[in-house]
């Protein structure tokens, strides 16, 4: 089984755009990387084309093939395959982390995310975030409040055998 993206942390953007890639990140992109040999450098792609999401979400190559897979196997000519054609192929980048574990997040990128000196992190499993800090912390808020509306015997680790048992 691949390693996933994990945990969450805070790290400084350079005026060049240049930030550092939690070093866990790193293993993971460079076990996605089918080109990745030791002492060389990982790609990525960095995807900000998802509507109502103010993050980017990073993929390692095998797990953006996985995506590019499951796009690929919609009828050809139809709406939804064109569309997410559009918001995953056309609204994304490849990108490296260069030998100081950095990669560049272009000023387009920045300024749609609002990330200005930090940029928070956070594991997602098979991709990771990256994200404002605030608007980082807003988006844990809103999580924590639909929990809290959730009667007190919810549990929503229990939705993992929902997902399990197909539905």
């Amino acid at each position: 089984m691949a390693r996933r993206f994990r945990g969450e942390s805070v790290h400084k953007v350079d005026s060049k755009g240049r930030v550092s890639i939690p070093a866990p990140f790193r293993r993971v992109l460079e076990e996605g990387d089918p080109d990745w040999v030791s002492g060389g450098n990982p790609n990525l792609v960095l995807v900000y084309g998802r509507r109502g999401r103010n993050c980017l979400e990073g993929y390692s190559i095998r797990a953006m093939e996985e995506v590019d897979d499951l796009i690929a196997a919609l009828p050809r000519y139809s709406r939804e395959r064109e569309i997410l054609e559009r918001m995953i192929n056309t609204q994304s980048m490849y990108a490296q982390v260069d030998e100081n574990g950095r990669m560049v997040l272009p000023a387009k990128l920045r300024e749609m995310i609002g990330v200005t000196k930090d940029a928070t992190f956070a594991g997602m499993g098979d991709k990771f975030q990256i994200w404002e800090p605030a608007a980082y912390k807003a988006d844990m808020e809103r999580i924590d409040d639909w929990l809290s509306d959730q009667t007190d015997d919810t549990d929503p680790f229990a939705l993992l055998d929902r997902a399990r048992l197909g539905g």
